[in-house]
């Protein structure tokens, strides 16, 4: 029995699992309701329940507080008011108003003033000639600091280098090359003059202009300074090619310049205008043709200045500043040689052109004259109708003539044939004669010794001569151009410094260190004016022809060299 409920048990679980599997296969089938959400009920507030509500509080108590103090002084004024006073009262009152109203109106002018400078400022682009005439004296010695650390290995050879390979030459030195100077707006131009400063030993003047007369146009004049090897101190820009120039002895600042149309002009470095202080003009006795060459002289019997030029018309003209003007007066008219006929261009007059000139250094009415026919004139400021001497000196045009610095007697000339000649102005002919082999473009003697002197070359070489050490071969000739194109047209030497500048014809200015052997008297301090003057009188002594006595025909005389 127990078995037989079991299995009706299990058939009726199993009838009951069928039914249900039905129900779910018929929910299946059917589609499912989506369940609507039932908005809901807002309930309505009664506003106009109000109910009354009371409530009591505590009063706090009242309290008093009273001080006693010292009534006010008081004082009786009575006065009478009269029209006058009234009127006085009134124009009192209008003159403290007017002078309110000036205060305002110098406020309000002041305030204008500011907001107009504002506006400027605003408007003004950065780097403006005033923003940078501001901070030009910061950035100039920012410039020299930033030059400084640039160039500093140059400026350790400067100072200290020494080639020690001059032990074991003998005599012969060599040139150290240093800073090269230029400017990118004269690259087209040549150097035309070189010049240090008579006060300040570290700034020189460069000018540029051209000498191939086909090709002119303008010049310009640099002042630079050994400190700043990367830009000039100061430009001027002329209208005409700068030929020579010379600063003043006793006031630097003032430049002299002669131009290549034939003007004069006097700049002054302290004014900031790119205008001449004096400049001449056909009214007062200008040039027709190039100034070759310019020299400040001592002031005349007015204690006005006075500088001498020389031009190619045949002039040489002292030159006087007056208040507003130059003054000019003709010194000396250079004649052409016997035989020689004159030039059309200076309308058929027969007068010489003038290349070069010198000041002597103690005789201050006595200066040289080379001319373009290869004579050398001695002339006197107190004689104009006629020379005190001619020396038959080259055979091509004379390029520059120089008095010694310490002997009296003793000057050097240079010309494009090639030779430099060392003279004696008591004699007719020279007492050295050197070839170097190329057109000479300049001589300088040296401003530490009597006896040696720097010769500059076209085809780019530096020599220099000491005729206490060697009186036939230079002691060092270096080429200091880079191609064989370049001509080197200018040398001078530092009174200061052992070093030399040369200029050449694309507008470059090279400094130079002399080694130890070429400045032996400046190394070992050494020199004086009067042995010097005993040391070259000493040389001379050896060439001179002895009084009373003439030498063969047929050899020169004892001592005398020959030419290199």
């Amino acid at each position: 029995s127990d078995v037989a409920v079991e299995e009706d048990e299990e058939e009726e679980l199993e009838v009951e699992g069928e039914e249900e599997e039905e129900e779910e296969e018929k929910d299946a089938d059917e589609p499912k309701e989506v369940p609507v959400a039932k908005p809901q009920e807002t309930t309505l507030r009664n506003q106009f329940n109000f109910s009354e509500r009371a409530s009591q509080t505590f009063n706090n108590p009242y309290r008093e507080r009273g001080t006693t103090t010292e009534p006010p002084p008081r004082g009786n004024f009575c006065a009478t008011a009269n029209q006058w006073e009234m009127y006085d009262a009134y124009t009192e009152e209008l003159e403290r108003l007017e002078k309110l109203k000036e205060k305002q109106a110098k406020r309000d002018s002041k305030d204008d003033k500011k907001g107009a400078q504002r506006a400027q400022q605003a408007d003004t682009p950065v780097g403006s000639a005033d923003e940078i005439h501001r901070i030009g004296k910061p950035a100039k010695i920012i410039e020299r600091m930033v030059n400084q650390n640039t160039h500093d290995e140059i400026a350790q050879d400067f100072k200290y280098w020494e080639d020690a390979s001059d032990e074991f030459k003998g005599n012969e030195g060599t040139l150290l090359p240093l800073w090269p100077f230029k400017s990118d707006k004269a690259k087209k131009c040549a150097v035309t003059c070189l010049m240090f400063s008579t006060k300040y030993t570290d700034m020189f003047a460069v000018g540029h202009g051209s000498y191939d007369f086909l090709k002119q146009g303008n010049g310009m004049i640099c002042i630079y300074s050994l400190k700043n090897p990367s830009f000039p101190e100061f430009t001027y820009t002329t209208d005409s090619g700068v030929m020579c120039f010379d600063f003043h002895p006793e006031q630097p600042w003032l430049l002299a310049v002669g131009f290549y149309d034939g003007a004069v002009a006097v700049y002054s470095l302290r004014n900031k205008s790119q205008q001449p202080k004096y400049i001449s003009s056909a009214s007062c006795g200008k040039h027709t043709d190039t100034v070759w060459q310019v020299k400040w002289q001592e002031n005349d019997l007015d204690n006005q200045m006075t500088f001498y030029s020389l031009s190619s018309d045949g002039r040489v003209t002292c030159w006087t500043l007056a208040k507003n003007e130059l003054h000019s007066t003709d010194i000396i008219l250079l004649r052409l040689s016997p035989g020689m006929e004159p030039d059309p261009k200076n309308g058929g007059l027969d007068l010489a052109c003038g290349t070069c000139f010198d000041f002597h250094k103690d005789t201050s009415y006595l200066f040289l004259v080379g001319t373009e026919e290869g004579k050398i004139h001695k002339c006197s400021k107190h004689y104009s109708s006629q020379f005190l001497d001619t020396y038959n000196a080259h055979q091509m045009a004379v390029y520059a003539v120089r008095w010694n610095k310490f002997h009296p007697k003793v000057f050097a000339s240079c010309s494009a044939d090639w030779t430099v000649k060392i003279w004696d102005h008591t004699c007719s002919e020279p007492m050295f004669t050197f070839d170097l082999g190329n057109s000479v473009g300049d001589v300088v003697w040296s401003p530490y010794s009597s006896t040696v002197f720097g010769a500059v070359t076209d085809d780019g070489c530096v020599h220099i001569f000491d005729l206490s050490v060697e009186k036939y071969e230079p002691l060092c000739q270096q080429a200091v151009v880079q191609t064989k194109k370049t001509k080197v047209n200018h040398l001078i030497f530092n009174e200061h410094y052992p070093i030399v500048l040369v200029g050449d014809d694309r507008g470059n200015a090279l400094t130079l260190k002399l080694s130890p052997n070429l400045r032996k008297c400046l190394k070992e301090k050494t020199y004086s004016r009067e042995n010097e003057i005993a040391k070259m009188e000493k040389l001379l002594e050896l060439v001179r022809e002895p009084v009373g006595e003439e030498p063969p025909s047929s050899a020169p005389a004892e001592g005398a060299p020959t030419e290199a």
